[in-house]
């Protein structure tokens, strides 16, 4: 495959030097483009759009070509293997995901089968293949999924939740069948990014939506746990070159210190965190990606600016930070203000890689 003509991104995540501070942004391939939602009408509805590998090049690439982003991202979504998985996966207007057939009982998860990915999930993996294709080493293409335990609250509510009351009993009444359930979905993410990384992705990164809904505790046993389980069985080098793993978990910065200690290359931030706090904990064991509140880009490009400021100037390292939101970029987002963040991060921090900190 073609060599990368940018490999800014990946140096960051490794801790190599880099000549400015590398940016990409979460969903950003996604509804606040005009050219996406074109490309989502034509594919009639988004699991077409998903599962259709030419459309969702089409969508991934489309950021890049408006941006000067340091990394494009695969597009799908963390879904994917429990929809594999045979749980009739549906998205309906206003409800979001949901699952026809959700796990409610042992035997349910007695009947789960870790997804073969270059047969019920071809789809993403020829999505990767041709995603690889045509970036042609412009930058470095990311794979993803979602984490054992944000797939599990969705397989067990059967779709989005506020209280997560079902996987929370679950949890508590019957802790070994949790285990169990978490095992065969950590075993089913690595095996997913593994067939990505074998397809091209130069980097995976695990979404834990949700890992912050649970104690810190039971974060570490449930969340953090599978996470590692899944993170151990990967493939870190593809063709004698570093594949870095990102972990994401939203709503655990209790945990920084177990997150640095799990092997991963990067983790991410949510916003609520300050980042120079968050390196004093982590330190040089991983490379920090974030953490600019979505919302910041429903201000003016020179609030944006100045919030992006914030963090470039709190980060008291010369690498290992990789700058993103805290979260997914919102859909009623103005791309201009995207714009106006990915060029001030690029040109700002050039400015601070040449004085002295």
């Amino acid at each position: 495959m073609t060599a990368l003509k940018n490999d800014t991104f990946i140096r960051a995540l490794l801790g190599q030097p880099v000549d400015y501070t590398p940016i990409w942004i979460m969903r950003q391939a996604g509804r606040y483009l005009p050219e996406y939602r074109a490309t989502r009408q034509r594919a009639g509805d988004f699991l077409t759009l998903c599962k259709t590998p030419e459309l969702a090049c089409e969508v991934t690439m489309q950021p890049l070509d408006r941006f000067a982003l340091d990394a494009a991202i695969l597009f799908s979504d963390i879904l994917t293997i429990p929809d594999a998985m045979g749980l009739g996966l549906e998205f309906r207007e206003g409800d979001g995901p949901i699952f026809t057939k959700p796990i409610q009982n042992l035997r349910d998860i007695n009947n789960l089968a870790v997804p073969d990915p270059n047969d019920e999930l071809d789809y993403v993996i020829n999505a990767v293949s041709l995603i690889r294709r045509e970036l042609a080493g412009r930058v470095p293409l990311i794979g993803f999924s979602g984490s054992p335990w944000t797939l599990a609250t969705y397989m067990v509510e059967g779709g989005s939740s506020k209280d997560f009351a079902k996987i929370k009993s679950l949890l508590y009444t019957s802790p070994k069948d949790t285990e169990k359930l978490l095992n065969i979905l950590s075993d089913s993410v690595a095996t997913y990014l593994n067939a990505q990384i074998a397809a091209g992705a130069q980097a995976v990164m695990i979404f834990d939506t949700w890992g912050g809904t649970l104690s810190p505790e039971h974060y570490r046993e449930f969340s953090l746990q599978p996470m590692q389980r899944a993170l151990e069985k990967l493939d870190r080098q593809s063709n004698d070159i570093p594949v870095p793993v990102i972990l994401f978990s939203k709503g655990a910065n209790h945990s920084l210190d177990d997150l640095a200690n799990s092997g991963a290359d990067g983790i991410g931030l949510d916003w609520t965190i300050n980042i120079a706090d968050a390196s004093k904990i982590v330190a040089d064991r991983a490379c920090l990606q974030g953490n600019l509140d979505p919302s910041v880009l429903y201000s003016t490009p020179d609030v944006v600016t100045a919030q992006a400021k914030k963090i470039l100037d709190a980060y008291p390292r010369d690498s290992g930070h990789v700058f993103n939101l805290g979260h997914g970029i919102h859909p009623g987002i103005n791309p201009d203000n995207v714009k106006a963040l990915v060029d001030f991060v690029h040109d700002y921090s050039r400015t601070q890689k040449t004085a002295p900190r």
